[in-house]
């Protein structure tokens, strides 16, 4: 979009337009009614946002007569210039989807993170698969086997708190697995449709539900009061209800002694996992810290 153009809208009009443009591009699809929703605005008006914004992007966007609905064309070329963490919310948590200005924060603030790199297109593939139940073909860089071509079945985004996976069924290992988004250096969508065993339903690590008991570490806290106070913990117990497929990366984040006889030493072990025995059958307990080590027999 050129400045001029931007500059005859209005700042409602520019959040309507980048909606729009979200929703065709990581979701592939845009009707009336999501404008309608998202915004409170009549159907007219939101048949005028439509015709704008195909107006400023004509081979953007293509009108699906069986469904009524506006779909993502083959010759899409992204308006408006977003940041991936903003995408990332976006289709994660549904907000920040108007458009993209650089906000500037109510009190100073820095993080201390790493930006993971995601790249927007290889994005957009796996949303809009997600959305839509289809398979992808991806070419995938992983620490085993290096760089190799997989078709997945793509049905989840999962943020493990350093970096963004896709959950899918992986048809080269013949089970489900997490796909670190930023290794993915190419994806297209595949005709066909997904088999009763790659359907989300049959994910067993997913699907399940635990609920651990977190508790300030026996040996390594001098005063539990401060942890049990800075988690909010009730009773001396912070009880979590996480899926399997992600208990490994929690536990690991907040770097959760897993001993059995909470025996992992060091200060940044403020926390022990008491009930190891609801993770039994995890499969991802291998990041958890000192998991794998037994009770020690005297």
């Amino acid at each position: 979009m050129s400045n001029d153009a931007i500059s005859d809208l209005t700042q409602p009009q520019r959040d309507r337009l980048a909606f729009i443009e979200l929703r065709l591009r990581f979701l592939g699809e845009i009707r009336r009614q999501d404008l309608v929703t998202r915004f409170g605005i009549q159907s007219a008006a939101a048949t005028r946002d439509i015709a704008q914004y195909k107006d400023l992007a004509p081979r953007n966007l293509d009108y699906d007569t069986k469904t009524k609905t506006y779909v993502r064309a083959d010759w899409f070329r992204p308006l408006f210039d977003f940041a991936s963490e903003r995408v990332m919310t976006w289709v994660s948590q549904g907000y920040g989807d108007g458009e993209p200005i650089r906000w500037k924060p109510l009190v100073t603030c820095e993080g201390s993170s790493l930006e993971a790199k995601c790249d927007l297109e290889v994005l957009s593939v796996l949303t809009r698969a997600i959305h839509r139940k289809q398979i992808v073909e991806v070419s995938y860089r992983a620490l085993s086997s290096g760089l190799t071509t997989r078709e997945i079945v793509p049905f989840a985004l999962a943020d493990n708190g350093q970096r963004w996976h896709v959950r899918a069924f992986d048809r080269r290992s013949n089970e489900f697995r997490d796909f670190v988004i930023g290794r993915i250096t190419d994806a297209r969508i595949m005709a066909g449709a997904a088999t009763d065993i790659e359907l989300p339903d049959q994910d067993i690590q997913w699907n399940r539900v635990a609920e651990i008991e977190l508790v300030p570490h026996p040996a390594n806290v001098q005063h539990p009061d401060t942890i049990e106070a800075e988690y909010g913990m009730k009773e001396g117990v912070l009880k979590v209800r996480v899926r399997a497929a992600m208990a490994g990366y929690l536990l690991r984040r907040w770097n959760v002694d897993c001993t059995e006889d909470h025996g992992l030493k060091g200060e940044e072990h403020h926390l022990w996992l008491r009930n190891r025995q609801a993770l039994y059958g995890v499969t991802n307990l291998v990041l958890a810290p000192g998991f794998g080590i037994q009770r020690k027999e005297w």
